[in-house]
């Protein structure tokens, strides 16, 4: 006899196991299913946590900062007895670097000034007084260290602006378990080391998954959150024919390097995001800096098999380091390459897509890499109230769900994240999203 639950959840991520917690908070007995050992063994666990409210869309602002405050109350969020190891946020505030190419951030600026998000406008010399170990010379386009131009520059940067409600998840690994936990505490199930092969349906319902031991298990709901491997599963429930917006793993990587001698990077800890040199980077223990790459033109996109890629660390760790170097001249560069390779789940237009499928009660929160950890909590919120609309009978493809922020009043309106929608031209198409 196959086992029964009101929902299953595909993928113990830090999305995953909120789905799982949103979902068993409003009384449904949830199994989330894991082809990896723990929650948050994945693409969480090599995620930067970087907690930002600065997107290239209005939709994509609001919800950051809506997802901001459930990063504040954490604890309060969670619910679990006093005592309990908590993920921590560490608020630092985010600098990023006015370019022609984001149009000196005077669209972003704006769309702050309309949401109510506190930022402050730097020229070059706040930013140089700010920041006096920064080398304010413009060099857009980034290039790669082979190109002969190379660290050429003219003129000097605009400045900056700085977002001061930002910073960093201490361990994004330790925040799905926390999630797990939470959810465990309200019936949810957990089951690791389990990949499903089917998606089970009957006409056009869902009815459930089989595992790879040949375990069935029934379920009116299952939600594909299953990171790399969600075009995979969408493609098992034969839905992916049907979006307009498709998902397929991105590697990356993110190097790790020591702050500058005589830096205390570590005691302020100000994110950077600069697109005239195509990397961002943020503080971490030990001094150490995290850089990661903004996708410029120069950097090619290495799409790969979520089941066969390289985890070794290849010239793109030399590309980023070099180039954070030109704006930190005084960056120590180690001779053994130190960091990590990782699988984004990315959607053709870098935005996530939280929605329902043609297939009755099959739903889906993917495309989530790279921008989205800063909204694990309220994207469980998000889809435990698109489920409860569908399966009450609301047609969310003609009428979408919208969901009311508890800390902003946002209004987020999940037609934004379709997958119906056209690809959205407003999008960096980056990890800035």
């Amino acid at each position: 006899m196959a086992e029964r639950y009101d929902a299953v959840i595909i993928g113990a991520g830090v999305i995953g196991a909120a789905v799982a917690l949103e979902l068993s908070r409003r009384g449904r007995r949830t199994l989330s299913i894991d082809a990896l050992p723990a929650a948050g063994y994945g693409s969480t666990s090599g995620s930067a946590a970087i907690i930002r409210v600065y997107y290239s869309t209005r939709h994509g602002t609001a919800l950051a900062y809506e997802g901001y405050h459930y990063w504040l109350h954490w604890a309060e969020h969670l619910g679990l007895p006093a005592g309990a190891e908590l993920a921590r946020y560490r608020e630092t505030g985010a600098v990023v670097i006015k370019t022609d190419e984001n149009h000196n951030l005077v669209p972003v600026c704006a769309m702050m000034t309309g949401l109510g998000i506190p930022f402050e406008d730097w020229d070059a010399a706040r930013l140089r007084r700010e920041l006096p170990y920064y080398d304010l010379v413009r060099y857009h386009p980034p290039r790669r260290p082979d190109d002969p131009a190379f660290g050429d520059g003219s003129g000097e940067l605009a400045g900056a602006i700085l977002f001061p409600t930002c910073g960093y998840v201490n361990d994004p690994q330790l925040a799905a378990r926390n999630l797990q936990q939470a959810a465990e505490a309200r019936g949810g199930r957990f089951r690791f080391n389990a990949k499903v092969v089917e998606i089970r349906r009957d006409g056009g319902r869902v009815q459930g998954v089989t595992l790879a031991d040949g375990t069935a298990i029934d379920a009116p709901v299952v939600v594909n959150v299953a990171g790399p491997h969600s075009s995979v599963v969408n493609r098992m429930a034969g839905v992916e024919g049907e979006m307009s917006v498709r998902t397929r793993p991105l590697r990356q990587e993110v190097a790790y390097v020591p702050a500058p001698a005589g830096v205390d990077y570590s005691a302020r800890g100000l994110i950077c995001a600069d697109a005239d040199v195509g990397c961002y980077w943020r503080s971490d223990t030990g001094n150490k800096l995290l850089i990661g790459g903004m996708e410029p033109p120069c950097d090619p996109l290495e799409w790969a098999d979520a089941d066969d890629w390289n985890r070794e660390l290849t010239e793109q760790w030399t590309a980023q380091v070099y180039r954070t170097a030109l704006r930190i001249p005084t960056l120590p560069i180690p001779q053994q390459a130190q960091g990590i390779a990782a699988l984004y789940d990315v959607s053709d237009d870098w935005i996530p897509i939280y929605d329902r499928s043609s297939l009755a009660g099959y739903y889906m929160a993917v495309g989530t890499s790279g921008n989205q950890f800063k909204n694990a909590p309220l994207a469980g919120v998000l889809m435990a109230e698109l489920i409860g609309a569908c399966e009450g009978g609301h047609d969310h493809d003609r009428d979408p769900v919208k969901v009311v922020g508890r800390y902003t009043g946002f209004e987020i309106d999940l037609g934004f994240f379709s997958r119906l929608r056209e690809i959205n031209r407003e999008s960096s198409f980056s990890v800035l999203g």
